[in-house]
């Protein structure tokens, strides 16, 4: 069964004339008739009966509702489609982690309210690996997170680096290791440290930092917003590493310090570094380390002239150079 036939079926029903639907079909009176003598061959009973006006059999008339619903969906799906095309959705979602959506969306989501004012943005902070996962689900169109090349690597991911910003450390202003800058590596493994919950890119980066060269970390607080590692922070002896975009508000708080972590080439005259899992980019040799910053959505979503427009006013938007210190 093919979907012209039934759209056949539904015009001879409507007008009572093969004639009449062929021209509202706009194909011959031939064509309509193999149309629906296929329909009936293949459905095993008449449909019509043939007389001075085209009326519907017993069959007919029960097939009809079936045909008018198939009809009206498949135009309800190419509206759909359509409006997709033209950019008329009801919402774009996009998943972000903090330090973005606090300090780098807010104009980018202003620009596109005034561009799109009929499309609903949400937005949601999350971690880098749940931001990925709800993606791959459908649940947001676009995620902008920690690059993880595990989990970005599948065929339909379309992803771009936004930008590259290191990892500092964030202290009491008080703290001992203030006095340092950089911070040895060996005094900063003497240290309590407060890491992002699990599910976050920057647990597992700082836990590759550690782990490469051998040293201990004393994990003791799980956290996951900048606000949260602040308060714990300048309260007594925990330090935290974390990315500069992190600490922008930190930098003019004269409770906390931040210091620079020392080159990854000094690390190796520590101890005999152990394979990273290659999952997240770190500078090396003569430069500190870091975390890199994605945008990801799939390829057919960026089809879609919203999400292409919001795509690009990222782009317009990054990488924004965080002030240093």
């Amino acid at each position: 069964m093919r979907l012209e036939q039934l759209q056949a079926f539904m015009a001879i029903a409507d007008t009572g004339s093969f004639q009449q639907a062929a021209r509202r079909c706009g194909v011959t009176q031939s064509t309509i008739s193999r149309q629906i003598q296929s329909l009936e061959a293949e459905l095993g009973l008449p449909l019509f009966h043939r007389s001075a006006q085209a009326k519907l059999t017993l069959p007919g008339e029960r097939f009809f509702p079936h045909a008018r619903k198939i009809c009206q969906e498949w135009q309800t799906a190419q509206e759909e489609l359509s409006n997709l095309l033209e950019g008329k959705q009801p919402e774009l979602c996009v998943a972000a982690i903090h330090s973005v959506c606090a300090y780098y969306l807010p104009p980018i989501l202003r620009k596109f309210c005034r561009q799109y004012p009929e499309v609903q943005l949400r937005v949601t902070a999350l971690g880098s690996d749940r931001a990925l996962k709800v993606l791959k689900d459908g649940l947001v169109d676009l995620a902008i997170v920690m690059n993880n090349r595990l989990l970005t690597s599948s065929a339909e991911m379309v992803v771009d680096i936004l930008y590259n910003e290191s990892i500092q450390v964030l202290m009491a202003a008080t703290h001992p290791l203030a006095q340092y800058d950089p911070v040895p590596w060996e005094e900063l493994a003497r240290y309590p440290q407060v890491v992002f919950k699990d599910g976050y890119g920057m647990q597992r980066l700082v836990q590759d930092i550690f782990a490469k060269y051998n040293l201990t970390l004393r994990a003791v607080l799980e956290l996951n917003t900048p606000d949260a590692f602040r308060g714990v922070v300048q309260e007594g002896d925990m330090v935290a590493l974390l990315p500069e975009s992190a600490l922008v508000e930190a930098r003019y708080d004269p409770k906390l310090a931040i210091r620079s972590l020392p080159p990854a080439a000094q690390l190796d005259s520590l101890a005999t570094p152990s394979p990273l899992n290659g999952i997240y980019p770190t500078l090396t040799g003569d430069s500190c380390w870091n975390r890199q910053v994605v945008i990801v959505t799939t390829s057919d979503r960026l089809q879609i002239p919203p999400i292409q427009h919001f795509w690009q006013l990222v782009h317009d938007f990054l990488p924004i150079k965080v002030a240093p210190g």
